[in-house]
């Protein structure tokens, strides 16, 4: 993975920008229905870019502007986003993932692999690295870069061996005192047969009632999609923060309409209901942090997101360091048993 990513004037990433870019073209080749202005504007600089190179007529000014139009739309568009919008930013097919903020910013990251009760589930991803100057245990959902990968990947969503290889190695991680960090991508744990077969449910609550307990620093953050228990089994932590493009539900807003109304048409209305995006979940007190993504989003700058995670994992880690064990574990029971309180509050408030 390329460690710069260059920047033209108007401070949009060039194409040399996006760790995940390679997975199906650049950021630009896949366009949402409310991004299609945006890729209009950006083929016509491309166009003129290119006339310009093999004609050498001077477009300098031209596409100034245009590049000046552009941000000037990806602000107006991106500020103000519904939630349906932002459910499909997060499911971006050029929206990093972890494996592609481990190559960002993870040095000397030594892969574990398997629960050693059935197997090594490869959407759920865990090894030992260094993040800015600490040891860590990482724990992270992987969707897959590829179709056959995707597959093997189960699309990011877990069986019970994935999240009992991640309590495996956090459990190693409390033993030699190392800092977990967790990153959440998920739209819920795999629902399959096998899965419930082999103890999803109960694997999830395991993982809950033990993260609470381990006796070191957990940093979770949400850097895509966050859904259900599928989330939770690797989200309880001492900090939970959000990409700010990302969301986080007890349910996904297809499943929701699905239950509601019988049919998956209601998404969009589904997701305004279920307040999910980083901006209610922060007044409503659940989350901690809303870590703001570059212009555009992440799938358009991969590089800056990855410098935005990197610092607040740094930064956090650092925060939580200083507190006595004891003291640290008290903390985040507190902090979870007052979830509820503070999300009645501001739900009433607004």
């Amino acid at each position: 993975m390329a460690k710069d990513a260059g920047k033209n004037k108007s401070g949009i990433a060039s194409e040399a920008r996006a760790p995940g870019a390679g997975r199906t073209g650049s950021a630009s080749s896949y366009a949402l229905e409310f991004e299609k202005p945006i890729s209009q504007l950006e083929k016509q600089i491309q166009e003129l870019v290119n006339i310009q190179e093999e004609k050498g007529v001077d477009y300098n000014a031209e596409i100034m502007q245009l590049r000046q139009n552009m941000v000037a739309l990806l602000k107006k568009t991106y500020q103000n986003l519904s939630a349906w919008e932002t459910v499909q930013v997060a499911r971006h097919p050029q929206r990093p993932q972890t494996r592609d903020y481990i190559n960002m910013f993870v040095k000397e990251f030594d892969e574990l692999h398997g629960d050693r009760r059935f197997g090594d589930d490869k959407a759920i991803i865990t090894g030992t690295g260094r993040i800015g100057g600490h040891k860590v245990m990482l724990v992270g959902h992987y969707k897959g870069a590829d179709t056959k990968e995707k597959i093997a990947c189960n699309f990011g969503c877990a069986h019970p061996e994935g999240y009992r290889k991640a309590l495996l190695k956090m459990q190693f991680a409390a033993k030699f005192h190392l800092p977990i960090v967790t990153l959440i991508d998920t739209q819920g744990a795999y629902p399959g047969i096998g899965s419930e077969e082999r103890g999803v449910a109960e694997a999830i609550a395991v993982n809950l009632r033990e993260m609470t307990l381990l006796p070191t620093p957990i940093v979770c953050v949400v850097i895509g999609e966050g859904g259900s228990g599928g989330a939770l089994g690797i989200g309880v932590g001492d900090r939970l923060a959000m990409l700010q493009y990302a969301w986080y539900s007890v349910i996904s807003p297809e499943g929701c309409s699905a239950i509601l109304w019988k049919e998956a048409a209601h998404a969009p209305e589904a997701a305004e209901a279920l307040k999910l995006t980083s901006g209610h979940l922060k007044r409503l007190g659940i989350i901690d942090e809303i870590i703001e993504e570059p212009l555009g989003a992440a799938h358009r700058n991969p590089r800056g997101a990855g410098d935005a995670l990197e610092r607040y994992i740094d930064k956090t880690l650092r925060e939580l360091k200083k507190l006595p064990v004891d003291k640290l574990v008290d903390r985040r029971y507190e902090r979870l048993r007052r979830l509820g309180t503070d999300a009645v509050l501001a739900g009433a408030e607004e």
